[in-house]
């Protein structure tokens, strides 16, 4: 018997027409990630974790890392946090969340200092700090912008350790 023919032995009778169990799986495994992740395009989770398996095994292969971790970061603020990304290179902020503006910046995992710069100059009411661990684990912390430490000029160095504080 042809794979491609549906019957009992691969799909379910349903309302007069068998349905596969891959749509039936496929389907479940989409109201799982859309309850995880209530405010992500979910569409997006597949990519993530795939960019993310792309960075850790070129990293276990070549002992380097890829340039990839501003996009794992802004990929995890939209699934995470539900922001909706700017065109790449857009001026001033990566992204919206509702009206607020959101600068995200990316801790990588070979960075020793767990801490980010910010320009100040830029136009973004939100800061969402992504950090990716040596073990590519993922975590953020958003900040609103009027919680941000003062400094003199327009660039702000902060450490995670002191944004996990202001949270």
């Amino acid at each position: 018997m042809d794979e491609e023919t549906l019957g009992w032995h691969n799909a379910i009778w349903d309302d007069g027409e068998w349905i596969s169990w891959r749509s039936v799986d496929s389907h479940l495994e989409r109201l799982e990630l859309e309850e995880l992740y209530p405010n992500a395009d979910v569409n997006l989770v597949p990519v993530l974790e795939e960019l993310v398996d792309v960075a850790q095994h070129f990293h276990i292969a070549t002992g380097k890392h890829l340039g990839i971790y501003g996009d794992i970061g802004e990929l995890y603020g939209a699934i995470m946090y539900g922001i909706k990304l700017h065109k790449n290179y857009a001026k001033g902020s990566d992204g919206r969340l509702g009206n607020d503006f959101v600068e995200v910046k990316t801790i990588t995992p070979f960075k020793k200092n767990h801490s980010v710069t910010v320009k100040l100059d830029r136009h973004f009411s939100k800061l969402l700090v992504v950090k990716v661990n040596d073990r590519f684990e993922i975590s953020g912390l958003l900040v609103e912008r009027g919680r941000l430490p003062k400094v003199r000029g327009n660039v702000l160095r902060i450490h995670w350790d002191d944004l996990e504080q202001i949270e």
